[in-house]
């Protein structure tokens, strides 16, 4: 019935972006500076996850939305487009989305010293990039895809993950998985550049617009959170945010050579 619910709800969303070419352009260059600032804070369990997650976003939207379903469509100045042009558009916001998402999730949940600074360059750059690309001329690019054909199995996915963390936290008793923080990260990414979008007018405002908002925030980047969560333990167990070894791990080898 649930899985129903969310299936007729999203039924009367179609997703929908207007932007230019100056948007693509100085967004590009943006993602670019933004990797290269988190190189030089060494930054590169951040950076590796980040650009991963672009790649993942690209695969599922091209592979998936645009390829398979059908869903996804490009259009300039009116008229759809073929392959090619498709591609490199949803390469473009794939990347551009892909890796300032992944970037803000690995930073929230590594609880980084300068979180604040790195979410405020993230989101600020979100609501300031539409007002600048304004003086690039019209929104003539648009893409837009619906929504009713895949929010169900996103339900499904959201509530494993999350049905799966609560089941192991009620009897581990190792450190209990913060599950409203997880939930926090999960809903406040989406949410955030969701809403700069709409605001903007780069996502066109009418009937379904706070649907749109609310729904998305809570399903399509929150339903990865458990997997992500378990894919951040796994890997900082081993490894420190500057790639070195993670200390606790050289003392637990030692230790096991000892004996």
């Amino acid at each position: 019935m649930f899985l129903n619910f969310l299936s007729d709800l999203g039924s009367n969303i179609t997703p929908t972006r207007n932007f230019n070419l100056l948007y693509i352009i100085l967004d590009s260059l943006f993602i670019v500076g933004f990797l290269v600032l988190l190189i030089l804070k060494k930054r590169y369990l951040t950076t590796i996850f980040a650009v991963a997650g672009g790649i993942l976003y690209f695969i599922v939207d091209y592979g998936y939305f645009y390829l398979i379903s059908g869903s996804r469509v490009v259009s300039i100045d009116g008229i759809v487009q073929d392959n090619l042009y498709t591609a490199l558009v949803l390469l473009w916001m794939s990347l551009s989305y892909g890796i300032t998402n992944f970037a803000f999730i690995w930073l929230c949940l590594s609880k980084d010293k300068y979180l604040k600074y790195w979410l405020i360059l993230i989101i600020g750059w979100w609501l300031i990039i539409p007002s600048v690309t304004a003086m690039g001329g019209a929104n003539n690019i648009q893409t837009f895809r619906t929504t009713n054909q895949y929010h169900g199995a996103m339900a499904i996915i959201l509530l494993v993950g999350y049905i799966g963390i609560i089941v192991y936290s009620l009897f581990t008793k190792k450190k209990l998985i913060n599950i409203l923080w997880l939930l926090l990260i999960g809903i406040s990414v989406q949410f955030c550049w969701e809403a700069a979008l709409l605001v903007n007018g780069i996502r066109p405002l009418n009937e379904n617009s706070l649907q749109t908002l609310i729904l998305n925030s809570l399903i399509e980047t929150n339903l990865g959170m458990p997997y992500i969560y378990l894919i951040y333990l796994a890997i900082t167990s081993k490894y420190n945010e500057d790639l070195s070894i993670n200390s606790l791990l050289i003392r637990e080898n030692k230790e096991s050579s000892n004996k």
